[in-house]
């Protein structure tokens, strides 16, 4: 056998093992202080649905945005082996010019403050 399929079968042969070992291993006893919503041991006094503000979902955004900047421009030492690095360093340059525009205009506009 060869090693991709001894890889494939141990893998495939591990899942299944943690599959079953994992149904069969936790004990079933629901009582009542498991089913409660609360498990702290006293009833919620108001509701559980509080908003959130907006600027949280901003500040997670950008953080998505410059993460996902950071994944695009990693390859980008490695570019310098392409018959035309100079494009390379263009497009991983103008990623970064469009990013701080945003950041910047964000910025100004006072969406990252916090306090109002």
């Amino acid at each position: 056998m060869n090693l991709m399929m001894m890889i494939i079968t141990i893998t495939t042969t591990l899942s299944i093992i943690l599959a079953i070992v994992s149904f069969w291993l936790p004990q079933m006893s629901p009582d009542y202080e498991k089913l409660s919503p609360y498990e702290c041991g006293f009833d919620p006094l108001g509701t559980a649905r509080l908003p959130f503000s907006l600027r949280f979902f901003l500040v997670a955004i950008l953080f998505l945005l410059f993460d996902l900047e950071i994944a695009l421009l990693l390859p980008l030492p490695w570019g310098d082996q392409l018959p035309s690095p100079l494009t390379t360093f263009l497009w991983a340059t103008t990623i970064l010019v469009l990013l701080t525009l945003g950041l910047v205009y964000e910025w100004h506009q006072g969406g990252l403050e916090w306090a109002e």
